[in-house]
């Protein structure tokens, strides 16, 4: 391990794409997220890699998905906007099954909204944003450490599953600067490559994961890159039975995995009455809610995803059979609240503290969210 540094959150976005082997780097400079494009045209000619600046958002991602195609393992980041902008690539990246990383450091909305500050607007739209019937993998870190690990953990999913992946945070934990720890290497996964003859090569013919190999333009084996539904050859096809096919595999080469994705944090739960589910930024304050609630003699724990998709129904269920209020906070006006509803299935209250005026919630006001929502002292 290395010494402690006091580091931004969207440099310890850099480090870690530079630490995961990101080699390639396009995108347009958009607050709260511009730092992590300033600091990659710093370090990532350095290291070998190569950095673009585009046009647009749209080109951005464009020049993204080819450079995977080539071989690379390539990223992108951005903000509200600029990620409305992505999303029809995203889409096709999902659908051509190539590997990428989009990091969304969120900002008030819609449309320009509060451009410098955080809000956790944007957490349907990663799952949903796109059209069709698709996969999504989106991680939520709630310190700058975690950035860092979870920006590690984006490369290695999408390397693994040939997805786009999507690492979402606000602008608080974007600008904030926090002592990190960075280790000196990390584990590396990359995207499963062919071994076999080129002239007999099937590019969508996929193993019982359901991940086909994926050569780089250049290694000898041909393939066709579309957005359309294809057969195994990778060529254009509306027969049903092949476009049904094609879609269920790329759905559940994400969702028969999810214990290999998903990852949550609880705390003190073993004997709580009342729950508060947080994620990100929102987390760190439940965090922090819990132990003053403690204090106060309240029962009460938390859980808190850093897998905010696949959605972790199982784990959110199991909380709600043990607790009688979940307590949903969220800096929008309830946009997971209705998936925790889901989780719940009836078998606990569901009480939603939102906020979505740019500024952010705060541990005295969950305590007091908890002590409105029939708290039980000890």
């Amino acid at each position: 391990m290395s010494g402690a540094k006091l580091v931004q959150g969207n440099e310890a976005c850099v480090r870690g794409a530079l630490a995961a082997g990101c080699n390639f780097y396009a995108g347009y400079p958009i607050t709260p997220s511009s730092e992590i494009a300033e600091l990659m045209v710093r370090f990532l000619p350095d290291a070998g890699g190569v950095f673009v600046q585009m046009e647009d958002e749209i080109a951005s991602l464009a020049t993204v998905i080819g450079a995977s195609l080539a071989g690379s393992r390539a990223m992108t980041a951005t903000s509200g906007p600029g990620f409305s902008l992505m999303q029809e690539h995203i889409g096709f990246a999902t659908m051509a099954e190539v590997p990428c990383v989009v990091v969304n450091v969120m900002r008030g909305g819609p449309s320009t909204g509060l451009p410098t500050s955080p809000s956790q607007g944007d957490v349907m739209q990663a799952r949903w944003g796109t059209h069709g019937d698709h996969p999504s993998i989106v991680l939520a870190p709630s310190s700058v450490g975690e950035v860092f690990n979870l920006t590690v953990k984006a490369f290695n999913l999408a390397e693994r599953f040939r997805t786009p992946v999507t690492l979402i945070y606000d602008e608080i934990i974007g600008h904030t600067r926090e002592s990190v720890v960075f280790p000196d290497s990390v584990d590396v996964i990359s995207r499963p490559r062919p071994n076999g003859d080129p002239s007999t090569f099937l590019p969508k013919a996929a193993p019982p994961d359901g991940v086909p190999p994926m050569p780089a333009f250049g290694d000898g084996y041909r393939f066709h890159v579309t957005g359309l539904t294809h057969d195994e050859r990778g060529f254009p096809t509306t027969d049903p039975g092949q476009a049904g096919a094609l879609i269920t595999r790329i759905h559940d080469k994400v969702t028969n995995h999810q214990e290999e994705i998903t990852e949550i944090e609880t705390l003190m739960l073993d004997d709580a009455e009342i729950a508060i589910f947080a994620y990100g930024i929102v987390g760190r304050s439940a965090h922090e809610a819990v132990l003053r609630a403690r204090e106060a003699g309240i029962r009460v724990g938390m859980i808190r995803p850093l897998t905010l998709w696949p959605f972790p129904y199982h784990q959110v269920g199991e909380v709600a059979a043990q607790v009688d209020t979940l307590l949903v906070a969220e800096m929008n006006l309830g946009q997971l609240i209705g998936e925790v509803e889901r989780a719940a299935a009836g078998r606990s209250e569901i009480v939603g503290h939102l906020r979505a005026d740019g500024e952010p919630i705060t541990p005295t006001d969950l305590v007091a969210a908890i002590s409105g929502a029939g708290a039980v002292r000890t």
